[in-house]
């Protein structure tokens, strides 16, 4: 995994869509992705302009892992106070409509300067490692996205930003596909704490049940499976070098 680089977004290649179709590059960026019943047209016109204003705003909105020329990772994160402009809760999602995606006039509010926001917390929206079709394993368990966590810590500290917090769950394969948000065990191994548990009500159904038959293969309680955590990390400011 050498040969990855990581880093934070910018107008290089503003990645505007999730990686559930395969890596991205500047030759795929804007065609549309595989979920037939998406606008991808609208989407694209809407989610583009937000995030070239996130970047131009706060420098930038994600963390991207690069092979080359193609992104096979995206750490999403937004100013935490902006998240709650919204009707989605801590965060949106750029791939569906409000109130889980952004709001449609968001892009058209003022963005407050990080020096102007009383709280510099960043909050993770999600988390996502794709691998081609023809080597699934190329980047599976192989610290991509630790590598992407550190670099926002890195990032975030280098920035002024004072805290990050992101949405955790149980270890459990099939809710991490779903929520593109990592497990407690991994924001912990990164030195977040939790802050706060509840549980999430969209869990239900058949993703409850295939939830807990992962829960039973991976040794978790299944009635642990709708555990949802609030992860947090102090930021501290890095000491100036001594003259």
């Amino acid at each position: 995994m050498d040969r990855l680089v990581f880093e934070a977004m910018t107008e290089r290649l503003l990645v505007w869509r999730c990686l559930h179709g395969g890596a991205i590059d500047a030759s795929n960026v804007d065609l549309p992705g595989r979920h037939p019943k998406m606008d991808w047209g609208a989407t694209r016109s809407r989610n583009v302009p937000l995030l070239r204003k996130l970047v131009a705003t706060y420098g930038s909105c994600a963390i991207l892992a690069w092979d080359d020329a193609a992104v096979v990772g995206t750490l999403r994160f937004y100013p935490k106070a902006l998240c709650g402009w919204g009707e989605s809760g801590p965060c949106f999602c750029l791939q569906q409509d409000p109130p889980a995606g952004p709001p449609l006039d968001l892009v058209e509010r003022e963005f407050p300067r990080l020096e102007c926001l009383e709280d510099k917390t960043l909050f993770v929206h999600c988390l996502m490692v794709v691998s081609p079709a023809g080597d699934p394993e190329r980047y599976r368990r192989k610290g991509v996205a630790t590598r992407m966590a550190r670099e926002l810590v890195r990032w975030g500290t280098a920035g002024g930003w004072t805290a990050i917090e992101a949405n955790a769950y149980e270890e459990i394969p099939s809710l991490y596909a779903i929520s593109g948000a990592a497990g407690r065990r991994f924001w912990e191994t990164s030195g977040f704490g939790v802050v706060y548990r509840d549980t999430e009500p969209g869990i239900t159904g058949e993703i409850l049940e295939s939830a807990r038959r992962d829960a039973d293969r991976v040794g978790i309680s299944p009635g642990d499976v709708t555990n949802r955590y609030r992860m947090r990390l102090e930021l501290r400011p890095t000491p100036a070098p001594r003259s």
